[in-house]
């Protein structure tokens, strides 16, 4: 499912500027394809009222559990789980401000981030913000076509540690930006392109 975790430090810095960009507190944030947890822990940390957590892999699940049961109960209690698919099963949008998500780039199979894209794009929320591989060509034009206009927040590199039979090297990185969308002409970065 080309998983690779959104380290701390990467997490950290992305979250702090979807909240200055769209605020955190009080809204109801999804995060899609959500692994160990740790975007949308981050977003329980800032003070969101609520965090849908969608994952599909059983592996992940387990983790993401134990990681949202070492919570502060003022915490955990805002969150929930839903062993899910994006793309083929239901997922409760409803109420959404915000998603949140690190999907499959579809490096290793073709069109794997769509169903994601597709999901966060149909949805209520007020602004999406995705990581995504800094080569992706079609991510603003696919938002395009649904009302959605997009921004670059960040571009940085991301770590890839050798976790997949075709990784060649012990260690790697790739380029990545962090993307935000939202409906009509709400941009509020100054830059086109942030470094």
């Amino acid at each position: 499912m080309e998983q690779y975790a959104t380290e701390g430090d990467l997490a950290a810095y992305w979250l702090l500027a979807i909240d200055q960009l769209d605020g955190i507190e009080g809204k109801v944030v999804a995060d899609l394809g959500a692994g160990n947890g740790i975007l949308g822990i981050g977003a329980l940390l800032l003070g969101a009222k609520h965090v849908l957590f969608v994952e599909a892999d059983e592996d992940a699940i387990a983790v993401l559990e134990n990681n949202v049961a070492s919570l502060d109960e003022k915490y955990s209690s805002r969150a929930e789980l839903q062993n899910a698919s994006i793309g083929r099963d239901e997922i409760p949008l409803n109420g959404t401000d915000l998603v949140v998500m690190n999907p499959p780039w579809g490096v290793q199979k073709a069109r794997a981030d769509r169903p994601f894209l597709e999901t966060a794009f149909a949805s209520p929320a007020d602004a999406v913000h995705l990581l995504h591989s800094d080569g992706a060509r079609h991510l603003e034009a696919l938002a395009n076509d649904r009302g959605w206009s997009g921004e670059a927040v960040l571009r940085t590199e991301f770590r890839l540690p050798p976790t997949y039979a075709h990784h060649a090297q012990r260690k790697g990185t790739t380029d990545v930006k962090c993307w935000r969308f939202f409906r009509g002409d709400d941009r509020r970065l100054q830059t086109e392109d942030p470094q």
